[in-house]
C-alpha cells in the first residue's frame, strides 16, 4: 500500500510560530508550517530556516529544493518583479499560458499571488507544495521522499518545457547543481553539499542531450550551437540577407534561466523569440531561428528585419550572471557574424535592446562590461597568466579593481592566477613595485598586479581592459 503525507494547510499556531521566527508576513507565515532548524552543522539565515521549514511541511527534499531556486534565479527574487516568461520570487513561480505553477501555488497553500510573488517564505512554501503534488500524482510513495534521484520528473514539470530535450537540460541543470555543490551568492549560510546521484530521468534518458556535439540536433548555421527551434508562430520566415540586410547585432538578457529562456520560445503565448542564447556557466550557446529567418526581439520590426538577436542568461541587477565563459562565447559569435554579413564591429552596429529606438526595455543593463566584450569581439582575445608572490601569507581578492572594494576571497603565495582582464584602479606597493593595475582572475574576483609576476611591466599584451 502506497503511503503519502497530504497536502494540509497548517493552522493559526503554527503560523504565529513562523511569524515570530522569521518576522514573515502572516500568510506566508500560514503556508509554511513551523519553523524549523536547519540541516546539522549549517549555519541559520531567515532563508536557510524558509527553506527546511518549506521542505519538511511538505516532504520535499531540501537541497532539491534550492537547487531549483539556484537554477531558476541564483536564489534572487529580484525585489517580485516578473522574469521574461512571467516567473516570480526566487523559485520562479510562473503565470503564463502554458506554465502555471504561480496559480498553482495558490491553491495548495492558500495563499494570495501576491504574497507568492513578493515574500521569499512563501514563494519558496508554493514551489514546494507544487514539487510534491507532481510527485504525488507520479506515484511517489513516503518512502520514495528521501531519494532525490526519483523526483527528476517532478522538476522536468515545474519547468514546463514542451520539447523532450529543452525538459532534459532544464532538469539535468538541477541536477548537475546537486552533484557539483554550491553556495548561495547572497547568503553564505545556504549552501548545498555536492554528491552522487543517480536520476530517474524515464523516457528522457534515451532523449539525446542538448547541445552535447556528438548527439542531438546542432544548428547548420554555427557549428558550436544546439538547435531547439522556436514556436512557428514567434518569429516571421523570411530569406535573409537577400530579402533584407542584416546590419546590427543585438545583445540582450534573458531575465530567467537558460533553459527557461529557451523553452518560452518554444511557448505559443511568448510572441517574441531570439537567434541564439548563451549559458551562464559555460558559454554552451543555442539556436531558437535560422539566421535567414526575423526573430522578434527588439521590439522595432525595422531593427528586427535587420539584425541577429542574442539572449544572455542572467538578470541586469545581477553582474555574477555575466562570466568570462559567455562573454568570450557570445563575442565569438558576434565576431563570426560581422564578418559573415559584414558588419562593422563598432557600438553603432553591435548594440544593446535599450539602444533600440523606442525600445522599453534595459537591457543587457549598466552590469554588462560593452568595453570588455568589444574587444572580444575584435580579436582582443588573450588570457594572461602571473605567479603571486607575496613573501608569505596571502594575497586578497577583491569584488573591484581597488583597495576600498570588499575582501571576497585570498590567493596563496606561490599560486598561478589565469588574468581575463587588466583594469586600472587603486595604487599599491607590493612585491614587484607600485603599480594601479589591477588583473581580474574570475567574476568580479581582483588582486593587484604589484603582487603577480607577469612577465611584463605594465598591462599584458593582447589581453583585454576591462
Amino acid at each position: 500500500m502506497r503511503l503519502r503525507f497530504p497536502l494540509r494547510r497548517p493552522n493559526r499556531l503554527v503560523g504565529a510560530m513562523l511569524i515570530l521566527t522569521l518576522g514573515l508576513s502572516a500568510q506566508s507565515a500560514l503556508a509554511a508550517g513551523p519553523a524549523l532548524a536547519a540541516p546539522a552543522g549549517a549555519a541559520v539565515s531567515p532563508l536557510n530556516t524558509a527553506f527546511a521549514t518549506a521542505a519538511a511541511r511538505y516532504d520535499v527534499p531540501r537541497d532539491l529544493l534550492v537547487a531549483l531556486g539556484y537554477a531558476e534565479t541564483r536564489l534572487d527574487g529580484h525585489g517580485g518583479a516578473p522574469s521574461a516568461s512571467g516567473g516570480y520570487g526566487l523559485m520562479h513561480l510562473t503565470s503564463n499560458p502554458a506554465v502555471r505553477t504561480l496559480d498553482e501555488a495558490s491553491a495548495l497553500t492558500g495563499l494570495e499571488r501576491a504574497v507568492l510573488r513578493t515574500d521569499a517564505a512563501a514563494n519558496i512554501a508554493g514551489a514546494a507544495a507544487v514539487l510534491r503534488s507532481y510527485a504525488d500524482r507520479a506515484g511517489l510513495t513516503a518512502a520514495d521522499h528521501t531519494d532525490i534521484g526519483l523526483w527528476y520528473g517532478a522538476i522536468v514539470r515545474y519547468g514546463g518545457a514542451t520539447d523532450p530535450a529543452v525538459a532534459r537540460l532544464y532538469a539535468d541543470t538541477v541536477y548537475d547543481l546537486l552533484v557539483a555543490g554550491f553556495t548561495a551568492p547572497a547568503d553564505a549560510a545556504l549552501k548545498v553539499a555536492g554528491r552522487r546521484i543517480t536520476p530517474d530521468r524515464g523516457a528522457l534518458a534515451r532523449v539525446p542531450a542538448l547541445g552535447t556535439g556528438d548527439v542531438g540536433t546542432m544548428s547548420t548555421d554555427y557549428g558550436p550551437a544546439a538547435w531547439a527551434p522556436a514556436y512557428s508562430g514567434n518569429y516571421t520566415v523570411a530569406n535573409r540577407p537577400s530579402d533584407y540586410r542584416v546590419n546590427y547585432v543585438v545583445i540582450h538578457v534573458t531575465q530567467g534561466s537558460y533553459a527557461g529562456s529557451i523553452s518560452w520560445f518554444q511557448n505559443p503565448a511568448a510572441k517574441a523569440s531570439a537567434h541564439y542564447t548563451f549559458r551562464s556557466s559555460d558559454g554552451a550557446v543555442t539556436q531558437s531561428v535560422r539566421e535567414k529567418d526575423i526573430a522578434w526581439h527588439a521590439g522595432n520590426w525595422t531593427y528586427n528585419t535587420q539584425s541577429i538577436g542574442i539572449e544572455h542568461e542572467g538578470y541586469v541587477d545581477d553582474p555574477s550572471w555575466f562570466t568570462d565563459a559567455m562573454y568570450r562565447a557570445s563575442a565569438a559569435l558576434t565576431r563570426n557574424l560581422a564578418n559573415k554579413y559584414g558588419i562593422p564591429k563598432d557600438r553603432t552596429h553591435i548594440i544593446g535592446h535599450i539602444e533600440v529606438p523606442g525600445a522599453t526595455h534595459t537591457d543587457p543593463g549598466p552590469n554588462w562590461n560593452w568595453t570588455y566584450y568589444m574587444q572580444l569581439v575584435n580579436g582582443v582575445t588573450g588570457i594572461g597568466t602571473g605567479t603571486v608572490k607575496t613573501g608569505g601569507g596571502t594575497l586578497n581578492v577583491r569584488s573591484g579593481p581597488g583597495t576600498s572594494y570588499a575582501i571576497v576571497g585570498s590567493v596563496a603565495d606561490g599560486a598561478t592566477v589565469s588574468i581575463y582582464c587588466q583594469a586600472t584602479g587603486t595604487t599599491v606597493t607590493g612585491t614587484y613595485g607600485t603599480s594601479n593595475i589591477w588583473n581580474r582572475i574570475g567574476t568580479n574576483r581582483y588582486i593587484s598586479d604589484a603582487y603577480v609576476l607577469t612577465g611584463y611591466d605594465g598591462f599584458i599584451p593582447n589581453v583585454p581592459r576591462c
